[in-house]
């Protein structure tokens, strides 16, 4: 099983569209043997919260799973109920990327 964690915290609708691309090249060179989270955090929270195009919904369903940080929503004043509904808060964007990557999951910052 490859594990990567994925690092967005841009809210550039072509910069989250990349990395989503990026993602399912992923997914295509890997299928299923492959684990992915997206962790998302400041401007990045986006890739949640706003439409961000047709990439996710296919994303979502080979398995990705999307991780905010709690953090964020906090600072701006949002509750866990405005982001998509198969996103799950973290509590902090950034210490879920060290979690990750000292269990050795591979680290990718598109």
């Amino acid at each position: 099983m490859h594990r990567t964690v994925v690092h967005l915290n841009d809210a550039d609708p072509t910069k989250i569209q990349a990395v989503l691309q990026n993602v399912t090249n992923l997914y295509t060179a890997l299928g299923p043997d492959l684990q992915v989270e997206l962790v998302a955090h400041g401007p990045g929270i986006a890739v949640a919260t706003e439409p961000v195009g047709e990439l996710l919904p296919g994303l979502l369903e080979a398995g990705l799973q999307v991780r905010v940080c709690q953090n964020t929503l906090t600072a701006r004043g949002l509750t866990p109920d405005r982001i998509h509904p198969q996103a799950t808060v973290v509590p902090s964007g950034m210490a879920h990327l060290v979690i990750r990557q000292s269990e050795g999951w591979s680290y990718l910052h598109p």
